[in-house]
């Protein structure tokens, strides 16, 4: 028996999809959730073995949602009326989806691959691989989503003052605090917009708005001096791209 998860932001979306679940044999829907914080919520609760989970949804998307799950996110079919480039990103990454309005023959088609993958235990690609693939290009990054201390955090990139890589974690700095988040420097470097955001040293990722001036500090290096007297050391590397961009 396969235990199902179903989450959409629409509730006769919902409701179509657990009609439909209800003829498919040895399927058992144990939840649904309206959005994604419920939906992160139940998985955690009742670890599902499936969640067919809609992408675009108002506080959290799906991508969001297994981001959050991490190792303990089930395997998943999206629910979908994506563009055709994200289509092609799932299947690239051999991910099962249902594009809306679901038909149950497809319906049943996805569900047994889900079977096989569940039988075999293949392992899912990361929330985001999934994320970056599906990203029309020339779309970066709009927000951070943080655990701490029991609660997560979700950070719009333009309140970010810089971030700072601290061993396994990065360290995002926002109105004086710090949030942490077990990610690596090069991984977000490459989701952020580069007119924005200037790597400046090897462990500092600056929002440019918040630079007030550039003080030289030594031979071949120099300090930014943020808006709130924050000061972050920067490279002969990133001196030189900071000068490029800012002119």
């Amino acid at each position: 028996m396969v235990r199902a998860l179903v989450v959409d932001d629409e509730m006769l979306a919902r409701q179509i999809l657990i009609e439909h679940l209800a003829a498919v044999p040895d399927l058992e829907v144990i939840g649904q959730a309206a959005n994604g914080f419920e939906a992160v919520k139940l998985a955690e609760e009742h670890s599902p073995d499936l969640i067919f989970l809609d992408i675009q949804m108002p506080k959290l998307s799906g991508f969001e949602v297994l981001e959050l799950l991490g190792e303990r996110a089930p395997a998943v079919i999206f629910t979908t009326a994506y563009d055709e480039f994200a289509l092609r990103a799932f299947e690239v990454h051999a991910v099962d989806y249902l594009l809306k309005p679901v038909e149950p023959s497809r319906l049943a088609d996805a569900v047994e691959r889900a079977r096989q993958r569940l039988a075999k235990r293949t392992p899912a690609p990361s929330a985001e691989q999934l994320s970056v693939s599906a990203r029309p290009p020339g779309k970066t990054l709009e927000r951070i989503l943080i655990r701490h201390e029991g609660r997560v955090h979700v950070l719009p990139l333009e309140r970010i003052d810089y971030i700072e890589a601290q061993d396994d974690y990065l360290s995002f700095a926002c109105n004086g605090k710090h949030l942490r988040k077990q990610q690596t420097m090069s991984d977000l470097e490459s989701q952020l917009d580069p007119t924005r955001f200037i790597r400046i040293h090897r462990s500092f990722i600056l929002n440019i708005e918040r630079l007030a001036r550039i003080d030289l500090y030594g031979k071949d290096s120099w300090l930014a001096i943020l808006s709130d007297g924050s000061k972050l050391p920067m490279s002969r590397t990133g001196h030189a791209k900071l000068k490029e961009l800012i002119g």
